[in-house]
């Protein structure tokens, strides 16, 4: 059993290993995908404590050291987050006759509950797919008390059919980096040098989506593997939507002239840094989702954009306001900081894609930005 004291180390020595079958260098994509999911080390794949309301290393409400979180997700915030995107997926699945309901990274499961608590027997089958075995465990313990309605899927079937959520997912996908010095574009890598990670950049015929005006060094990333998460849905999805929540931003503003330091961020104990190659395995390695990509990837894909908006309009959209109302106190607080502007409100963004949707989706009834991809 790995410890947060022997994870980095035996980690960065998996990774050394395999820069060096690759020629001594890889890409920050390969290494992001390691770093977060090698199997027992990676972040999301080993054993430790990742979300909650407690930093890393305080105690718990029992005592216990080291029982604490690195950051907090929505549905961990307050119920009433995930009550309100049910009556978006309740919408979708009587729209268009499905009763099944798939949710990618589904951490805790404490999303899952709520969906499955709010729909009822709208929901024949909720399917969980995740990576993490360890989260998994609890993800069951969790939903075991709506018995064999939740399944767990380590592959896609070839059709879907109803509804596909994802909260915090794309964020999470391996991103390139490319990096412009001098005016020539790179893309940067990790190298391996005296038991430690370095950065390395390389020239590269690779570009971002769109003209960087300028002539200034500038950072960012390029998101094929979240591109083709998309594609990939879109080549099952016959029936149905798929709902993805995360922080980003429309193109224009992804690769605005002046954002020339990139997006990538890592997250511990509530905390958050620039500096992925220190601490692997302990810590989330994050990008911003470009939505513009995203949409055009479904687009290609044969799929429909039915909205794309702000958190905070999606949420009030979905009923959030009716339902602070008749929540208790810590609730109602908790629900603020879903929709207000300087808190989660304007920095995560909600997108819904789909085949077969003709009804327009409730979160999107006002405030769609859709033109604004």
């Amino acid at each position: 059993m790995f410890t947060a004291e022997s994870i980095p180390a035996s980690l960065t020595r998996i990774i050394a290993d395999a820069i060096e079958k690759a020629g001594g260098w890889q890409g920050f994509d390969a290494f992001m995908g390691q770093a977060l999911y090698t199997p027992g080390l990676g972040y999301y794949a080993n054993g430790l404590s990742k979300f909650g309301q407690m930093p890393q290393g305080l105690r718990s409400a029992e005592g216990l050291a080291g029982a604490g979180s690195d950051f907090v997700t929505a549905p961990e915030m307050t119920p009433l987050f995930g009550q309100a995107l049910a009556r978006q997926v309740a919408q979708v699945l009587e729209a268009t006759g499905t009763d099944e309901v798939w949710e990618f990274g589904a951490g805790t499961g404490a999303l899952a509950s709520q969906l499955l608590a709010a729909l009822g027997d709208q929901v024949r089958r909720y399917t969980i797919v995740d990576l993490s075995d360890s989260l998994k465990e609890r993800q069951r313990a969790a939903l075991a008390p709506f018995g064999d309605k939740v399944v767990w899927a380590t592959e896609l079937p070839t059709e879907l059919r109803g509804v596909v959520v994802g909260n915090e997912v794309l964020d999470a996908m391996p991103v390139q980096l490319l990096v412009r010095k001098g005016g020539v574009w790179h893309e940067r890598g990790v190298v391996a040098a005296q038991g430690a990670l370095q950065w390395s950049d390389r020239p590269t015929a690779l570009r971002p989506p769109v003209e960087i005006e300028g002539a200034h060094d500038y950072l960012t990333e390029i998101h094929a593997q979240g591109e083709a998460f998309v594609r990939t849905l879109a080549d099952r999805l016959v029936l149905g939507a798929i709902v993805l929540l995360d922080y980003g931003f429309p193109e224009s503003e992804y690769y605005h002239v002046q954002r020339h330091m990139g997006t990538v961020m890592c997250h511990r104990a509530h905390q958050s840094d620039p500096e992925p190659l220190l601490d692997v395995g302990l810590k989330d390695i994050t990008a911003h989702v470009n939505f513009t990509g995203i949409a055009l990837a479904a687009q290609d894909a044969g799929l429909d954009v039915l909205g794309y908006t702000n958190q905070a309009h999606f949420l009030i959209n979905c009923g959030l306001v009716e339902a602070m109302q008749a929540a208790p106190l810590p609730q109602r607080v908790a629900a603020q900081k879903l929709i207000m502007e300087h808190e989660m409100g304007e920095f995560f963004k909600v997108i819904a894609l789909g085949r077969g949707v003709d009804a327009p989706l409730l979160g999107f009834a006002r405030g769609d930005k859709t033109h604004r991809l």
